[in-house]
């Protein structure tokens, strides 16, 4: 990793809205696995992948990157949901399971737009104690993560540009009006390898694998851009009728205003707009997925 990631013009800068929670014991993949989406058991160790948590309903709590630093030591990398909330409510479910979760109020995460050092892909470089390093390239360039104790000059448009980027590439940062909203397949998590519809059982497992199987999926994420700014929860039309609605929105640091919207998969042709403001969409870019 680098030895002054503070230099250049790659240089690292602070995600805030990213935090960490940490499960360890001897029974911590076997938690994760009973209770995320993803096939948890089957990744290996020094690895991560896209994961989240559900509703007994299928519906999406949070979507998050799952590190196996070991069998007995996994951390969870949470962007915007709030990290406790979220460890309380995974306590509820631990019964006599040998695992601990603990909110790593002490661990940072930086952000650059530069090809990570040692990780690559889904394999991850660094040391636990130190920093661990991961690669988040995709089609649109590289950029790489590093998750320590130190800390980072946080820099606004960076983390501006860093989100675009993320919904550019079909990865849903939710925010609170958004969340249990959305099943897994309507926010195409399947782009990322983000859920397992074979491994067993989950919060939501049934609904998501019900809704695979049987062909229910209806409606997926489309990626949309605008002359002025949106947010979350805006309703998208096609000409007058109601089309989806907005699950996540940013604006960057160029001016530009882009979101993700929840629609049909199948749907009429027209004018897309938001309160009449006219909307295109945009094709989503690939290589996310780990």
């Amino acid at each position: 990793m680098r030895d002054n990631p503070q230099a250049g013009a790659d240089a690292a800068f602070a995600l805030p809205d990213h935090t960490v929670i940490e499960l360890r014991g001897d029974d911590a993949t076997g938690f994760a696995q009973a209770q995320f989406m993803s096939d948890v058991a089957a990744l290996p160790c020094g690895h991560w992948h896209w994961s989240g948590w559900l509703t007994p309903k299928g519906r999406v709590v949070a979507v998050f990157a799952v590190l196996k630093l070991a069998h007995e030591r996994l951390w969870v990398l949470l962007p915007d949901a709030p990290p406790t909330p979220l460890a309380d409510a995974l306590r509820r479910f631990v019964f006599r399971s040998k695992v601990t979760i603990v909110v790593r109020d002490d661990l940072h995460v930086q952000g650059t737009f530069a090809a990570a050092d040692g990780a690559s892909g889904s394999a991850m470089a660094g040391d636990s104690d130190a920093a661990i390093e991961l690669d988040l390239s995709a089609a649109a360039g590289v950029r790489s993560v590093v998750i320590g104790r130190e800390a980072a000059t946080t820099g606004d448009p960076d983390v501006a540009r860093w989100r675009a980027f993320d919904l550019a590439h079909g990865l849903p940062r939710l925010e609170a009006s958004q969340v249990e909203q959305w099943t897994p397949q309507q926010l195409s998590l399947d782009r990322l390898h983000a859920f397992s519809i074979k491994k067993g059982c989950y919060p939501g497992q049934e609904i998501v694998a019900r809704t695979h199987f049987l062909g229910k999926a209806k409606r997926g994420l489309v990626l949309i851009a605008s002359e002025q700014s949106f947010a979350a929860g805006a309703q998208l039309r096609v000409d007058a009728a109601a089309l989806g609605a907005v699950v996540a929105a940013t604006s960057t640091p160029l001016g530009k205003h882009m979101g993700l919207a929840v629609v049909p998969l199948e749907r009429a042709a027209g004018a897309l707009n938001i309160d009449g403001v006219a909307v295109r969409e945009i094709a989503l870019q690939d290589g996310l997925a780990r």
